[in-house]
């Protein structure tokens, strides 16, 4: 896997940079030609934190996890362990999506933990009466109900609108058309 590292506010030391290309490597056995792939790492400060993003776009799906933590190393850490977790998790819906696609890019012959083989499922659904507001109007109605989201319909836009919360504590709005 090529990788390509970005630095923001921090400087990566040699050591650093090889520790991300070991923790990095253990993700190659689940491509079929990791060669191929090029994984971004992106990583920066903000005050006391350490925060690492990888993504690794392929032809078919992105995959994408950031961390963050106080000791670098540690972040790399978790976002290795969260990147090949998302990959075992969803192995069966990859196969099953792109296994007919002569250039996959997912080797399939890695095995699953029974506990990690679980399919995730709907537990709970809901129905709602949207009433037509703005998006101030929609922020008062998430920090009073302390949703980390509210749908709503948009009279701003004219149409349905999900508001969420960012992991920054700011507010973004998606608009479904």
């Amino acid at each position: 896997m090529k990788i390509e590292i970005h630095e923001d506010k921090v400087s990566v030391t040699p050591s650093i940079r090889a520790y991300i290309e070991e923790k990095l490597s253990r993700l190659d056995r689940y491509f079929e030609d990791p060669a191929s792939i090029s994984a971004n790492v992106k990583i920066r400060v903000r005050n006391q934190e350490q925060i690492i993003e990888v993504t690794i776009p392929t032809k078919d799906f992105t995959l994408r996890r950031e961390e963050t933590d106080s000791d670098l190393y540690a972040a790399i850490d978790l976002v290795i362990d969260k990147l090949e977790r998302q990959i075992r998790k969803n192995k069966t819906r990859f196969e099953r999506k792109y296994k007919d696609n002569s250039i996959a890019m997912i080797n399939y012959d890695f095995d699953i933990a029974t506990e990690e083989a679980s399919k995730t499922k709907i537990v709970r659904r809901k129905d709602i009466d949207t009433k037509p507001m703005s998006e101030e109007e929609a922020i008062l109605q998430a920090e009073l109900l302390s949703h980390d989201f509210f749908a709503f319909k948009n009279i701003d836009e004219d149409c349905v609108s999900v508001l969420y919360l960012r992991k920054d504590g700011n507010f973004g709005i998606l608009n479904v058309r």
